[in-house]
């Protein structure tokens, strides 16, 4: 009796959304586990995507049911107590200290190289990419690298700095074709061996380092994917690094997700799953954060383009997870891992698609441009 109670709660819910249990269309939810009412009406966004990864329901297009929830705001009407438990936590400490940093490096960056290859296209870049003009991922990657270059203005010889450099493609690109000598740091030991190796040869330096140890003059910085885990609370001091690394007449360009309202945490099931200790900014957070710091020359959002950039990432290591060639992913991530896999690239679809979430790029100058910033785009 206690299940049909929560059956019916669930459906309720679910048709708020226009998604049925057990419908025809593509967004419909198929359910396999009947304990599946009891554990999202207990424990929210968190019980819905650790049910999927258990095989306890399916969606033939998963990024479009996810869609449907997030526009219906259901995610405000279910909360977990697990929820509440992080919320609090996030309010009373620091969950982006140096040392809680570096998890997300070690569960999230370091899983594997190979991963990301057949994921990310020609270039391992992890973040959106510009679809302008472009068509295809690869061309999309370089094109948001070139506006990067643009937006900065480098010229050879330039001193430039890379905050979470990533596997190093940005660098190694603005050093090839704009003659700039880098720096970058990152907190990922795979990713660091990886974009020392990439980067051989070039007047690049790698470095795992935090962010905030960061001490010296450079004309440019750039920080592509990575505001992401500096958190709320070191906010003031992330922008405080940037602006003592520039002369005043340098240049700043920030490239990260951001949610249009403010919060002091990450949905619980991305924190446990995929990005510990993340969290997305807001407006009015950057431009507090940014205050008295930097004049904001350009804002530039381009978050539709995450979507086309996500649906590519899925399609090229769905062809991977079980590749007829032999360098197939299947012997090292199992059935609950390509689930938590593809329910995070689902997700992270319906959010941009829904217009949830957003990515911006901002320029930033320390005193302001003489005459005014002209934007590339």
């Amino acid at each position: 009796m206690a299940n049909d109670r929560y059956r019916q709660r669930v459906e309720a819910l679910l048709r708020e959304a226009d998604v049925a249990i057990g419908g025809s269309r593509p967004t419909d939810m198929q359910v396999h586990d009947a304990r599946l009412y009891a554990r999202l009406l207990a424990q929210g966004s968190l019980g819905l995507g650790e049910s999927y990864m258990d095989g306890w329901w399916d969606a033939a297009s998963l990024d479009g049911l996810l869609c449907k929830l997030i526009l219906a705001r259901l995610d405000e009407k279910v909360h977990g107590l697990g929820e509440m438990r992080d919320a609090l936590f996030a309010k009373l400490f620091n969950p982006q200290t140096k040392t809680r940093s570096r998890e997300v490096g070690e569960r999230h960056y370091d899983l594997g190289n190979d991963l990301y290859a057949a994921m990310l296209g020609q270039r391992l870049v992890y973040s959106c990419g510009y679809w302008r003009d472009d068509d295809d991922l690869d061309a999309a990657q370089e094109a948001k690298l070139d506006l990067i270059c643009r937006k900065l203005q480098l010229k050879p010889g330039m001193r430039v700095l890379d905050i979470g450099c990533g596997w190093g493609e940005a660098l190694k690109y603005a050093a090839e074709r704009y003659g700039v000598r880098g720096v970058g740091v990152t907190i990922s030991k795979e990713q660091a061996e990886f974009a020392r190796e990439l980067c051989k040869g070039l007047p690049v330096e790698i470095r795992l380092q935090d962010y905030r140890d960061l001490d010296e003059r450079f004309d440019a910085v750039f920080s592509i994917g990575m505001f992401e885990h500096v958190g709320v609370k070191n906010y003031r001091t992330y922008f405080d690094v940037a602006r003592r690394c520039l002369p005043d007449d340098g240049l700043f360009l920030l490239h990260t997700i951001a949610t249009n309202v403010s919060a002091n945490r990450t949905d619980p099931w991305i924190g446990k799953y995929i990005f510990p200790n993340s969290m997305l900014p807001s407006a009015l957070q950057i431009a507090q954060a940014s205050e008295g710091r930097f004049v904001i020359e350009d804002w530039h959002n381009f978050g539709t383009d995450y979507d086309k950039t996500l649906q590519a990432w899925r399609a090229n290591v769905e062809a991977a997870w079980a590749a007829p060639d032999g360098i197939g992913l299947d012997a090292r991530y199992d059935e609950r891992f390509r689930r938590m896999w593809r329910f995070y690239l689902g997700a992270s679809m319906a959010t941009f698609r829904s217009r949830h979430s957003q990515l911006w790029q901002l320029v930033l100058s320390p005193r302001g441009v003489p005459g005014g910033y002209i934007a590339p785009r």
